[in-house]
């Protein structure tokens, strides 16, 4: 959370959505998380991007973790699989628009976490033609975290077929909706903060802007089951507590993501 705070308020605007989720998400999530971290945080943190307006894409990479003598480990595969409900792989998002590269879940590997940075987060190069996938299969993604070199392999399109299209997925669909929900809902309700609305404002995301409109400072509460609720007027004008999904937009204002 301290890492949350830090980046609340010296975020610039086209980066406070990008940084903030996953840090708040990871914080939410400490000690709670599924069997399946990356697949089920990038699922939840997919709806919940796309809640704010921001598009993010699954990613299956293989991931080497140098250390400073040399020594490593590898994560991950460039074929994973399934193992009954288990998956073998590793997986993190792209944002194409930012062009941003998000690994949520990069602590759950011992020699990351003991550094305590949180997230690993970074910029990549996005190429120009349209290949059928973000990243160019067997590209790398190298980021540094103290004194380990990360360096991310991008799998194929038979290990991002291997998630979106098992049963498991399907299975979970909803929850992976209504989890990401409730972090956008959160995200929203720390953006509005003070010191932090007027550049929330100013961020490059359409969506984002009309719910910090649409919520203004209409108080918000988690039921038992972790769903969030904002007490917010209807078309009608009558005060409703609704979620994020359920509060009415102008129509105007871009679909959230995924799309279909």
């Amino acid at each position: 959370m301290d890492q949350t705070a830090t980046l609340l308020q010296h975020a610039k605007p086209d980066q406070l959505v990008e940084l903030v989720l996953p840090h708040l998400w990871a914080a939410l999530a400490d000690g709670r998380v599924p069997a399946n971290v990356c697949v089920d945080a990038c699922m939840t943190l997919r709806h919940a991007y796309g809640q704010l307006g921001v598009r993010a894409e699954l990613l299956p990479v293989d991931l080497a973790v140098q250390c400073k003598d040399g020594s490593g480990t590898r994560y991950g595969s460039l074929t994973p699989s399934w193992s009954g409900t288990s998956w073998n792989g590793h997986c993190v998002l792209v944002l194409p628009d930012s062009e941003r590269f998000v690994d949520a879940t990069v602590e759950q590997f011992d020699e990351v976490r003991e550094i305590g940075a949180g997230p690993m987060i970074g910029k990549v190069a996005l190429p120009t033609h349209d290949c059928g996938m973000l990243m160019e299969p067997g590209a790398q993604v190298m980021l540094q975290r103290g004194d380990l070199v990360l360096t991310y392999t991008i799998a194929g399109p038979d290990a991002l077929a291997s998630i979106v299209e098992h049963p498991e997925m399907a299975a979970h669909a909803d929850r992976h909706h209504r989890t990401g929900v409730n972090a956008a809902s959160f995200t929203l309700a720390a953006l509005r903060g003070e010191g932090v609305r007027g550049r929330a404002m100013q961020a490059p995301h359409p969506r984002l802007r009309a719910l910090l409109r649409a919520v203004g400072d209409a108080r918000y509460e988690a039921d038992e089951g972790g769903d969030v609720r904002f007490r917010v007027a209807d078309q009608t004008g009558r005060e409703l507590w609704l979620r994020m999904d359920e509060i009415p937009l102008p129509p105007t204002v871009p679909a959230a993501w995924p799309r279909s």
